[in-house]
């Protein structure tokens, strides 16, 4: 464990209560909302539509550079779905939104592996039920460890050192298990938690000597840094990590047409950043605020899965509730849940179901 340093969170009760503990939020940091995208009046239907689904279906997604970008600046769901209303809400990291579902102010979301493992475990999954629906990526060299001082070679040069890490997000998880397999103590390190907007500032002021963060901000942070490791060496450790789609398992029982359009749309998103993934960093630059040729220098540092990989058993089909099981067992080592559940909870807490049912 770590020495912690926590910008206060928000929030109320219960739930508020055990994320600030390790997954808080700066109090500046407001959920951005918009109805759709952000370059102009969006583009056809790429998928069937269904004019059946009514409603308002509220979306959270994060800056991140995937599938779900192209998805909501196109405004595909807009116009595959002409009656119902597409409200979507930026949050900054899995914390964030593991609050928006506890309040209901989500009803599906991008949301990082690590917290959606805290969701499903105690005490969260006692204040919320949630499943996994997608994989919108395979987290690998986007998300690093960056630190400015060149001396620093391995994780273990940090030591005494601040490292700037969003609490409860899958770069907080990979910190995490980067130290303890370096057998660093809680003494040995102060981890800072930062949003990834707030940590340009206080890496030009000197605040932090490292980072632990995502694109577009890992690329800020590079022109002044080096990578000292990344999620794809903890992933070579047998701890990958995940930016998923998770919904809440009421919406989910009650908006099976939804829920068919929406795979059919990421699914197409996917292949569009395979296919064409000039046009796909075109809508991914337009929501992120950056060139589409740095977000096209972004994409090797993922690996996007089609609708036909996402349901097999290397994936949603079994493998990544085993990987989510795994997860929980260290969140527990660490005091970032109360408890494991059984493992059946977590391969229950997966559905492939959206993903095998896009043709």
């Amino acid at each position: 464990m770590s020495r912690f340093t926590s910008h206060a969170g928000l929030g109320a009760a219960a739930l508020t209560a055990f994320l600030l503990a390790g997954c808080s939020i700066s109090p500046a940091t407001v959920p951005q909302q918009s109805s759709g995208g952000s370059t102009g009046s969006g583009s056809a239907c790429p998928v069937t539509p269904d004019d059946k689904v009514t409603g308002t279906i509220k979306i959270g997604y994060q800056a991140i550079p995937n599938g779900d970008l192209v998805v909501k600046d196109n405004k595909w769901l807009e116009s595959c779905l002409p009656k119902a209303t597409i409200k979507w809400t930026q949050y900054p990291s899995g914390a964030a939104v593991l609050q928006a579902f506890g309040s209901g102010s989500a009803d599906i979301s991008l949301i990082g592996s690590s917290p959606a493992t805290k969701g499903m475990s105690a005490p969260l999954n006692k204040q919320m039920s949630i499943k996994v629906v997608w994989i919108q990526d395979v987290i690998g060299k986007a998300e690093s460890l960056v630190a400015k001082n060149p001396a620093v070679k391995t994780i273990k040069d940090l030591k005494g050192k601040k490292i700037a890490v969003p609490f409860g997000s899958t770069s907080h998880y990979s910190l995490l298990q980067a130290l303890d397999q370096a057998g660093l103590n809680d003494s040995d390190v102060t981890l800072v938690n930062l949003d990834p907007d707030k940590m340009p500032a206080a890496w030009s002021g000197s605040q932090i000597d490292a980072a632990r963060v995502w694109d577009p901000t890992l690329t800020q942070l590079l022109k002044g840094g080096h990578a000292v490791m990344s999620s794809e060496d903890t992933a070579k450790a047998g701890k990958p990590t995940y930016d998923l789609e998770a919904a809440t398992t009421s919406f989910l029982s009650k908006n099976a047409a939804f829920m068919k359009v929406w795979a059919a749309c990421q699914d197409a998103a996917v292949k569009q950043i395979k296919s064409d993934p000039g046009k796909a960093a075109d809508s991914m630059a337009a929501e992120l605020g950056i060139s589409s040729a740095d977000v096209q220098k972004q994409f090797s540092g993922y690996t996007y899965l089609p609708a036909s990989e996402q349901a097999s058993k290397n994936w949603l089909g079994g493998k990544l509730g085993q990987d989510l099981n795994s997860t929980a067992g260290f969140l527990l080592k660490q005091g970032g849940i109360d408890a494991v559940s059984p493992a059946t909870t977590y391969t229950g807490a997966v559905d492939a179901g959206p993903a095998g049912a896009v043709k």
